[in-house]
């Protein structure tokens, strides 16, 4: 299915949208393909939206993804206790992080370090060539979600970014840019989420067609 068309033709404001949106979606097939990972961030509600992107890639969204085959037989041959029940429990997941989420290295690095650059941190510790970083932001210049890109695309991760009309200082830091056409906050958020259901959906469906 065209997950894109599907969300343009149900929000045509975001036709604007279109073209990166495809590129993103081209970029973490392309990651995954190559056994790469996706790091995410924002502040606030766009923390929020950093976690509900990984919920729909670490486990089934649109499609069940039962662990058969090859996989299957792989897990219970480095494990005989790895039973049918317990491989009847898990999902093929695709590899995704919340960078928002590590509360203690958080309130760690803002206190010993800076605040502004807790997601370059993690970003450096975590990333690797090959990888996806997506940063949320709308309107596109938190300087935490900007320190982080920088140093993504000095590592060689493709950077993603996820802003409001105009993009700000994230769109220059990206490789790709999606900017949702609005400018108040909480209407760039409800943008952003039917362009990432519509992004994991066409990802899922590139790893388990059935």
């Amino acid at each position: 299915m065209d997950y894109v068309s599907l969300l343009i033709s149900k929000n045509e404001k975001l036709s604007c949208c279109a073209d990166d949106i495809n590129k993103a979606i081209n970029a973490i097939v392309d990651c995954y393909k190559n056994d790469g990972k996706l790091l995410l961030c924002g502040n606030g509600g766009s923390a929020a939206d950093s976690t509900h992107i990984v919920g729909e890639l670490m486990k089934g969204f649109l499609k069940r993804r039962p662990v058969e085959g090859e996989k299957a037989e792989a897990l219970k041959t480095a494990n005989p206790k790895v039973d049918d029940l317990l491989l009847s429990k898990l999902q093929c997941g695709l590899p995704a992080v919340n960078l928002c989420e590590s509360s203690s290295l958080l309130t760690a690095y803002c206190n010993d370090v800076d605040p502004d650059y807790i997601f370059a941190q993690q970003v450096f510790g975590l990333g690797k060539k090959g990888d996806v970083f997506i940063g949320l932001s709308t309107s596109g210049n938190a300087k935490n979600i900007n320190h982080a890109a920088k140093v993504a695309k000095a590592l060689g991760i493709t950077v993603i970014g996820m802003t409001g009309n105009g993009g700000g200082a994230l769109a220059e830091n990206s490789d790709i840019c999606i900017k949702a056409p609005e400018t108040e906050t909480y209407l760039v958020q409800e943008a952003h989420l039917p362009i990432y259901h519509a992004i994991c959906a066409a990802v899922e469906e590139e790893f388990f067609k059935k």
